[in-house]
């Protein structure tokens, strides 16, 4: 199976305009659930006047962290059409959050749901799409006798390093993409003093 997924860059807007009624799209690359209660919650505060807030996203390699919220519009009408564009696009680690202001005409659950859909198609289309590489964060442990051959390891397998620590004992944290996973544990396992996933 690859590990390789797609994504967005960075955020993009779309926006829908129907009988009054104006539905704000914003695409957001996301990683974790807490990175999209923030963003919802303030896309809340910002658009404090707006009537409906609505989202759905899908998160990791295999999309299975996903959620479709309505925000009080009739159910379905909002937060699946959203997901859908989502899944049309064939992406994930994404939230899109639509926000309604409504215009004093009812659009009726068919117009909701084309409005929703052709709102996160527009921010959709606008944002930059990317290759991602699934991957974990490890944090590995090692003496100062060990350094050369755990530096070699990483060079040689191109990790992605964060967080060294140089004290007692050394320890620094690294990316290992999910296709080498195992090769990386079992090249450091003797090497190392401990190999942990963040």
């Amino acid at each position: 199976m690859s590990d390789i997924y797609k994504s967005i860059a960075a955020k993009s807007e779309g926006l829908f305009k129907d009988n009054g009624s104006r539905f704000i799209a914003f695409a957001c690359p996301v990683e974790t659930e807490e990175e999209v209660k923030q963003i919802v919650d303030a896309l809340k505060k910002e658009y404090h006047d707006a009537r409906h807030h609505c989202y759905a996203y899908r998160l990791g390699l295999d999309g299975s962290k996903w959620r479709a919220n309505d925000d009080g519009e009739p159910s379905g009408s909002a937060g699946r059409p959203i997901l859908g564009q989502i899944d049309s696009a064939g992406l994930s680690d994404i939230l899109v959050v639509v926000v309604r202001y409504f215009g004093g005409i009812k659009l009726g659950i068919p117009g909701l749901i084309r409005a929703y859909k052709t709102s996160t198609a527009d921010a959709l289309a606008a944002a930059t799409v990317c290759e991602k590489v699934a991957g974990s964060w490890y944090r590995i442990g090692f003496g100062y006798d060990c350094m050369p051959q755990v530096m070699k390891v990483l060079k040689d397998m191109e990790l992605p390093q964060r967080s060294r620590s140089f004290g007692a004992e050394c320890s620094l944290e690294v990316r290992v993409r999910d296709s080498l996973r195992e090769d990386f544990l079992e090249r450091t396992r003797a090497i190392c003093t401990f190999a942990e996933c963040l």
